[in-house]
């Protein structure tokens, strides 16, 4: 997987309430954000989540820079906290109708159920692959 720092929506955020990334993509800008190829939105726990029952990752879009009144996209739906742990990768497709969709801004939301999280952080990117780093294969053979 191989990210930019111009598609980086959030790095090391802390989620402790509902909120929106830190960043976001400005689709109105002549730029091609992977027009024909599917896209991914990958989000990685930097720092284990708790005492929040669950968290939804959403991608969103928004007429406004700083995400007010979003659309939501896609979302990976509810995942809990217990598994919200450091390396976590959550990945979700990006619509292929992004940009007929109207709005200029692209982002994330992170939308946090129960109590309050006391700690949690993610790093945000917008991919055109994603690594699975969980494969295991036998070991002790012969080749």
């Amino acid at each position: 997987m191989i990210t930019d720092d111009l598609l980086r929506l959030s790095t090391a955020q802390a989620v402790t309430a509902s909120a929106v990334s830190e960043n976001t993509i400005d689709l109105g800008v002549t730029r091609d954000i992977g027009e024909g190829k599917p896209l991914y939105m990958h989000f990685n726990i930097d720092v284990n989540f708790a005492t929040a029952t669950s968290v939804n990752f959403e991608i969103i879009t928004s007429a406004a820079a700083a995400l007010t009144s979003p659309t939501v996209i896609s979302s990976s739906g509810t995942i809990v906290i217990a598994l919200l742990i450091v390396g976590k990768s959550i990945v979700v497709p990006i619509p292929p109708q992004l940009a007929s969709l109207g709005q200029r801004y692209l982002g994330a939301r992170y939308v946090i159920t129960g109590s309050s999280a006391s700690a949690g952080k993610v790093t945000t990117d917008v991919v055109e692959t994603v690594q699975d780093g969980e494969k295991f294969h036998a070991s002790g053979f012969v080749v």
